[in-house]
């Protein structure tokens, strides 16, 4: 399953920011049943990106 363009710049930017902030990406995984890539952030910033690009920060 590949994700969707949407995605893949929602990605690029979170991660670009996260570095720029100096954070490690510990994990990157794409949910094939709801089609969401999940990204932990440090130990503490869950990134949730939906297949329309929308990002959801918890």
């Amino acid at each position: 399953m590949e994700p969707t363009p949407e995605q893949l710049r929602a990605l690029y930017r979170r991660c670009v920011a996260a570095n720029n902030l100096m954070q490690s990406i510990n994990i990157v995984r794409m949910d094939e049943r709801t089609k969401r890539i999940f990204v932990l952030i440090g130990d503490t910033i869950a990134v949730e990106i939906f297949p329309n690009g929308e990002v959801f920060i918890k």
